[in-house]
């Protein structure tokens, strides 16, 4: 068993000449780990688990000289529990069954954890391997692995999926600078107490060379400041000590270039040579085809994902993209090399050159709905050959041939499923052909179910009003209406536009507030497992709900999103941020429809929109991202639009309603709170000091109006537009317009149409 560990050194007998300087110089806490701050940054999932000793089974990967054995160092000194270290490359299975036998007897006797690190756990076997996975399975050890190697081709399946995998990063010039400036410092264990300096250009050619390694760097550091010029070491505090270019580069060697073609280098040059092809670039394809043949690659593997991209990366595009595949790869098993160079470079240049569609992966959004939803077949679409005189299997079933262009409406699809869609056509090659014709029916079928049923839309809004919003609802009713009526879908698309602005990466921090309904806060945590998704919300109650939810799906507590109740705007102070979030700045903020929930009382928009825009740039770092989606009053829809028809009989009413979404507030009305557009927001996010574009949203969808919905809008009592409408246009003609849009709404659903924003505001320096 390797004693890295078992004896570290006390802090005050670490000196300049008790063992290597690379060892001497590994961090001992998480702050003076360099140039990792993407996974032990403040705030970071990996930091806090180990704040918190609470860390679970972890694989640390990357290049030689990164910080996984440091890494593992801190924890060892973080731990409450037991420290074990293995060497995969001197330990066998005896060394595993002893060190698991010293771990179980800790658990049983005085029920202390053992975190057992594993260096280069890739260099075991299978057998070993597989010898300790049931004890990391049942927590008897907490497998803490580093490896050079990537662990999903290099580990064992089964060990890997119980452990979270941290990459560790090359570490840039600047962070390598930094170790060194801090080794030629440290008086306790660098070289601090003499005055060491370098011949301009000698200390950034040892950064260069190093390659990220920062092992790499200290040795040399130590072979060139430890045999300059001194007969002996170490020599008396103070003295000078001068490192030339030429010692320098004596000093330090470049690593050779590690070439394996069953490892890494298979798997990322296949990797390259199809997203090449699924980019249409073909010149990067051959380049990509011809370095896998060169390097001695089975053209049976490369046909192989050909084949599979052409049906998933082309595919209805150019349907005979398979066929030319199939049938190049079936000429060389006849010509064989070198031949066979021209159908292998035929294959790839169709594809590349090919329209591309990825429609294919419909298949797989219909597998996660048959395995969530157990939907019966509908009775008509049941075989009738057994049970249809007994049971009705299979009445009311519409024979497509028997129609004009073999197709009739009826309802293919479970009842649980109303108006979900999988399949998406794209509008490239063949299948742009069919877009229009499979739309068209499916918006048919819509249109039908839509009549049949009746769906309401209710409104959360505090005022009972709101004409030109849909996107909040209440109750199991208003959840059920948003799923039959597509709305859910909807829903996704607006949060993907929001995660397009954010474009996280998977260690960043994201900051929601005013998360009651979870939409952005669960699709942050699945973009950012390595990081933070922290949230606020308006109540303990909406608190706990999420909460519950994250346990339902089995999230521990480092893993669980960060929520905290912030009443109001939702917006924390650095100080509460680094209270509730261990972090006082973030990358990302996302914000979903904010004027909505910050109107109270007698706020007005700029207020509103100010006081965002202050608190995110107060909580965003240099460079970081808000984005807000948004749908303006003044872009919504107009009832009078509903109404084209009868212009001729109320003139006024479209511009009675231009009016109050553009104009100051009625004598004796408080502030109108609808009158405002796109340039409020944008405007305020400008003067606090954001860099701001913005993407418009066309929206549209099948809205029936419930009946309570159309009075309320027209109590001139209650709602600010039914006063203000009245004011314009007089009682006798205010009370036909509201007959005539009771009549029209009791017709059938209507289409819906409004604007709405994706808002990016970078925040500048």
């Amino acid at each position: 068993m390797s004693d890295l560990f078992s004896a570290p050194l006390p802090a005050d007998s670490a000196s300049s000449d008790s063992g290597p300087l690379a060892d001497r110089m590994r961090p001992r806490t998480l702050d003076e780990v360099s140039g990792q701050d993407h996974i032990v940054g403040p705030g970071r999932l990996l930091r806090r688990a180990i704040q918190a000793d609470r860390l679970s089974s972890v694989i640390f990967y990357g290049p030689p000289g990164t910080g996984k054995t440091s890494l593992a160092r801190v924890i060892a000194n973080t731990t409450r529990g037991t420290f074990e270290s293995l060497n995969a490359v001197l330990s066998g299975v005896k060394d595993i069954r002893a060190a698991i036998d010293r771990s179980d007897e800790k658990r049983r006797l005085y029920g202390k954890r053992t975190i057992l690190f594993v260096d280069e756990v890739h260099r075991w076997n299978k057998a070993q391997q597989d010898a300790l996975l049931p004890w990391v399975e049942n927590g008897t050890v907490i497998l803490v692995g580093a490896t050079t190697e990537n662990p999903f081709f290099e580990v064992n399946r089964a060990l890997v999926s119980r452990s979270r995998i941290f990459q560790l990063k090359s570490l840039t010039p600047a962070d390598l600078l930094e170790t060194a400036r801090r080794t030629l410092s440290d008086r306790e264990r660098g070289y601090g107490r003499w005055n060491v300096r370098f011949e301009q250009g000698a200390l950034e050619h040892l950064v260069e060379v190093s390659g990220g390694d920062a092992r790499s760097l200290l040795n040399a550091l130590e072979l060139a400041v430890e045999t300059s010029g001194q007969n002996s070491w170490p020599p008396e505090d103070g003295v000078d000590i001068f490192i030339s270019m030429e010692a320098a580069e004596e000093s330090i060697q470049k690593r050779a270039v590690l070439y394996d073609r069953d490892g890494d280098y298979h798997f990322d040059t296949i990797s390259a040579f199809i997203k090449s092809v699924r980019g249409s670039d073909p010149d990067a394809a051959l380049y990509w085809l011809a370095k896998m043949i060169r390097a001695g690659e089975d053209p049976s593997f490369i046909f192989r994902r050909m084949i599979i991209l052409a049906s998933e990366d082309v595919g209805l595009a150019d349907p005979h993209a398979v066929e030319v595949v199939i049938a190049c790869a079936e000429a060389f098993d006849r010509i064989g090399f070198p031949e066979g160079n021209f159908p292998l470079a035929h294959a790839c240049l169709y594809l590349a050159t090919s329209p591309k569609s990825n429609t294919t992966l419909s298949f797989f959004d219909a597998l996660k709905e048959v395995d969530r939803e157990d939907a019966a077949v509908p009775n008509h679409l049941k075989d009738p050959s057994r049970d249809g005189e007994g049971f009705g299997h299979g009445e009311g079933y519409v024979y497509p041939h028997a129609y004009r262009d073999h197709w009739a409406v009826q309802q293919y699809l479970p009842t649980a499923l109303l108006g979900k869609s999988f399949y998406v056509p794209s509008t490239a090659g063949y299948e742009g052909k069919i877009r229009d014709d499979v739309l068209r029916k499916r918006e048919i079928q819509a249109a039908i179910i839509l009549g049949e049923t009746s769906y309401a839309e209710t409104d959360s809004g505090e005022d009972g009003e709101i004409v030109t919003w849909s996107a909040s609802s209440k109750g199991r009713e208003g959840w059920y209406k948003r799923l039959a009526s597509g709305r859910g879908e909807r829903f996704l698309r607006d949060r993907d536009c929001v995660f397009a602005a954010l474009n996280p990466l998977r260690h960043h921090r994201i900051l929601i507030p005013q998360a009651n309904d979870g939409l952005l806060l669960w699709e942050a945590l699945r973009r950012v497992p390595e990081g933070l998704a922290a949230a606020t919300v308006d109540s303990e109650a909406a608190r706990d709900a999420l909460l519950k939810f994250a346990a339902t799906v089995s999230l521990d507590e480092t893993e669980a999103p960060a929520v905290a109740v912030a009443p109001g705007a939702g917006f924390p102070s650095p100080a509460q941020a680094e209270s509730w979030f261990g972090t006082t700045v973030f990358d990302r903020v996302a914000l979903w429809e904010p004027w909505r929930r910050n109107f109270r009382g007698s706020s007005t928009p700029e207020a509103v929109f100010a006081g965002t825009a202050s608190a995110a740039a107060d909580l965003l770092e240099k460079g970081g991202i808000l984005a807000v989606f948004v749908s303006p009053p003044g872009m919504g829809q107009r009832l009078s639009a509903l109404l084209e028809e009868n212009q001729s009989r109320f003139p006024g009413f479209r511009d009675a309603e231009e009016r109050f979404f553009g104009r100051e507030p009625y004598p004796g009305q408080a502030a109108n709170r609808w009158a405002w557009s796109a340039d409020l927001p944008e405007k305020a996010l400008a003067d606090a000091g954001f860099t701001v574009s913005t993407e418009t949203v066309e929206q549209e969808e099948q809205r029936a109006l419930p009946e309570k919905d159309i009075l309320r809008w027209f109590d001139r009592e209650k709602s600010a537009w039914g006063a203000a409408i009245a004011h314009e246009l007089g009682g006798e003609d205010f009370a036909r317009i509201k007959t005539l849009l009771l009549e029209r709404a009791a017709a059938g659903p209507l289409a819906w149409k409004w604007k709405s924003l994706v808002i990016k505001a970078v925040k500048q320096g």
